[in-house]
């Protein structure tokens, strides 16, 4: 039977942090961000589609080839912008990313992804059987033709190939088959894939600049684009790391396999980063520092340090038990929803397994809360981790902590076999509440596994968790 740690009464409710935004206020405007972001993606669509009506889309669709020709600059434009919204989904541009997060970001990120691919797809196929009359067996010599003659088409076929690249790696059966660092630099060719398209666009695209109010849009969402880019991806990291001088103070084994790392730095207070975060790193002076690796923070920050805990999977976490200390550090972020700022009430739950309780950890440290409105369910299977932190966090905090030990009881089970006499024939989420009663009035955090943390939140939905109110991390890519 799993063990409830019970909270002591708190000898250290001065130290919890301060108070500084209303609970609620920052999800608030981030909803409001999202709902912009939303409306400014349909209202791009509905333009652009207008600007093909005006400009007699829906009369050519009458004829034959010219119906083939128009039907594929309609999907042309489509795919166009659709592109250059992958690019700011990709640029981690600040407004974005606090107020969807990574995770709803990839996924929106993916959506949008394979559904520009395929219009592009269209787009060349259509383009090319109305440019050949619409007879399929001139079609390829019309591709040729098109590809070789027309300015700026060779371009947009190495173009095209980049994106096959990106779209290919991108399917889960072939992710799996890639290390995440492998994986994340063949992502980097969407860029010069869509880079390589923008000179085939302005010169052959009719639609794209056949008025000023036309070549503002496209121009204006072009420059957008590569300025976040250039801005969020490559400046602001560089002059970043310059500034904060981070360096690994100290290596400890957690666990067999896990490690945490201890990084300090002079300029680490000009760091606006929050417990639950993460962020990429390089560690410089090791093989393979230029490959990047996303890490949550394992400790609240307090400006001076900052601590990451890795379980070694086999790609450039297995070398992070090697580092030296003073070892130079590289970082972009910080990144992710999964603090302070998504949630919408005072009481929390904090739900993780294995290394996931990592950000959940320093969620329990960082979160201002009363005695008795945090409870932190961890499931683990041999031993857990950070138990002498977390049973600190419940003596002085009033952390409630809830371990659940052992494996998964049957294959679509999140819980743990070390659960209360006749649990086994309840649902995952109504053993829970015998220890959270409230659970589907909190906010609730959770973090583990893709497959582990989408079984457990397809649970908290279907047992009326408002969608709102569920704020997830996985380690899914």
């Amino acid at each position: 039977m799993a063990t409830l740690t019970r909270p002591a009464t708190p000898r250290a409710a001065a130290a919890r942090p301060r108070r500084t935004v209303p609970v609620g206020l920052r999800s608030r405007r981030d909803a409001a961000v999202r709902l912009a972001a939303v409306v400014s993606l349909w209202s791009g669509l509905l333009l652009v589609t207008w600007w093909w009506t005006a400009a007699g889309g829906v009369q050519e669709l009458g004829g034959w080839a010219s119906g083939l020709t128009s039907a594929g600059r309609l999907t042309g434009l489509w795919s166009s912008l659709l592109l250059l919204v992958q690019v700011l989904l990709m640029a981690r541009v600040p407004v974005l990313e606090r107020a969807f997060g990574q995770d709803e970001l990839a996924r929106v990120h993916r959506l949008v992804g394979f559904t520009s691919f395929t219009l592009m797809v269209a787009h060349i196929g259509l383009i090319t059987w109305g440019y050949a009359a619409g007879s399929l067996a001139a079609t390829p010599g019309t591709l040729w033709d098109l590809t070789v003659t027309y300015p700026g088409m060779l371009l947009a076929a190495a173009g095209t190939v980049c994106l096959v690249l990106v779209v290919v790696t991108s399917v889960k059966a072939a992710r799996r088959r890639l290390r995440y660092e492998s994986w994340h630099l063949l992502h980097l060719y969407a860029y010069l894939g869509v880079g390589l398209a923008l000179p085939h666009q302005l010169w052959t695209g009719t639609e794209l600049v056949s008025s000023p109010g036309r070549t503002v849009f496209w121009w204006s969402l072009w420059g957008a684009a590569a300025g976040a880019v250039v801005v969020w991806r490559v400046l602001l990291p560089l002059v970043r790391t310059l500034r904060l001088g981070l360096r690994v103070e100290d290596v400890v084994r957690e666990a067999p396999g896990i490690v945490s790392v201890h990084v300090a730095g002079p300029g680490l207070a000009r760091l606006r980063v929050e417990a639950g975060q993460f962020l990429t790193w390089r560690f410089l002076g090791r093989d393979g520092w230029t490959r990047a690796n996303p890490y949550s923070l394992s400790a609240a920050p307090d400006g001076r340090r900052l601590r990451i805990t890795v379980q070694d999977v086999g790609d450039g976490s297995g070398s992070l038990a090697t580092l030296r200390r003073g070892s130079r550090v590289a970082v972009e972020g910080p990144y992710g929803r999964l603090s302070a700022r998504a949630r919408t009430t005072r009481r929390v739950a904090l739900i993780g397994a294995g290394v996931g309780i990592a950000p959940l950890r320093a969620l329990a440290e960082g979160l201002d809360y009363a005695p008795g409105e945090a409870a932190l369910l961890y499931r683990f299977t041999d031993q857990p981790l950070f138990r002498a932190e977390l049973d600190e966090l419940a003596r002085t905090r009033g952390l409630q902590v809830v371990p659940l030990a052992g494996r998964r009881r049957h294959p679509d089970s999140w819980l743990g076999e070390l659960l209360p006499e006749g649990a086994e024939r309840y649902r995952d989420v109504d053993v829970v509440r015998g220890w959270v009663p409230d659970l589907l009035d909190r906010d609730v955090f959770v973090c583990g596994p893709a497959a582990w943390a989408e079984r457990l939140r397809d649970d908290l939905l279907r047992a009326g968790l408002p969608p709102e109110r569920l704020h997830d991390e996985t380690f899914g890519w």
